[in-house]
């Protein structure tokens, strides 16, 4: 049978606008697809809430694929591998306590298993403003990111959502936004982005997972973006914390979600 190019055109069209509009209002939004976005977003679509995923970047994954400076190897600590070892990434123990596993099997995995589980990724999409109600976060304003990188003056659409998880590392995207166009008052204890801080991995690990929750109404944060925001340290290529912060944030919105329902 002959190709044409105007059915191939058309049901890339048609599938990919049929993504976009049964995804206009979600349970959850979440903006970064790093390690812990990822993670969050599994979760709450493995418990059947409508969850959508928006990467600015044309590759999910974050920091992790490149491990360590370009050495694509990464750590998880004990606390860690019983992550590695639900999504069924191979690791292999290196001294007492540590974990290693190569970093491209680990984000590929990740971003296999989090589609598969009902999540809908949307990849150069970038979050440019919040949608806020009553002093809550309750969506996202969104445009490609050609437009934001392009300067171009084109006007955005929206998607709505219960809840929005700002998992895009270090920036803190979501969060500054939020601080940047909003007289609020963020759950910090400076009521602004405290900023991240220089690296101790050990303390980092531990913040990470202390530092995921709620930041202001209907706005929750995860991975660095929790330190970033609530003033802890970085870690390195260390990622059992990032993985827990995501369960963690999974955990918290699920508690949430129920009790709306």
């Amino acid at each position: 049978m002959p190709l044409d190019e105007k059915i191939i055109t058309q049901a890339i069209l048609d599938r990919y606008f049929q993504k976009l509009k049964e995804n206009l209002s979600v349970d959850v939004a979440v903006v970064g697809g790093g390690p812990s976005g990822l993670v969050c977003a599994y979760y709450l679509a493995k418990h059947q809430f409508k969850v959508a995923l928006i990467e600015r970047k044309l590759s999910i994954g974050g920091g992790m694929w490149g491990g360590g400076m370009m050495f694509n190897e990464i750590v998880v600590q004990d606390e860690g591998k019983r992550l590695l070892d639900e999504f069924e990434i191979r690791s292999h123990p290196y001294e007492a306590g540590y974990y290693t596993a190569d970093s491209v099997e680990a984000i590929s995995t990740l971003c296999s298993k989090t589609v598969k589980a009902g999540v809908t990724i949307f990849n150069l999409l970038s979050a440019e403003d919040l949608i806020l109600r009553d002093h809550r976060v309750s969506g996202l304003v969104l445009n490609w990111t050609a437009v934001e990188m392009g300067h171009l003056h084109v006007d955005p659409l929206t998607m709505q959502s219960k809840f929005v998880v700002d998992a895009t590392g270090h920036a803190t995207e979501v969060v500054a936004i939020l601080q940047k166009k909003n007289d609020v008052r963020l759950f910090t204890v400076t009521g602004g982005i405290v900023g991240e801080r220089s690296l101790w991995a050990e303390a980092a690990e531990k913040d990470t997972i202390i530092n995921t929750r709620e930041v202001f109404p209907g706005l929750y944060v995860t991975g660095m973006a929790a330190n970033a925001t609530f003033g802890s340290y970085r870690m390195g290529p260390i990622f059992g914390g990032m993985l827990l912060s995501g369960e963690k944030a999974a955990l918290l919105l699920l508690e949430e979600l129920r009790r709306i329902k």
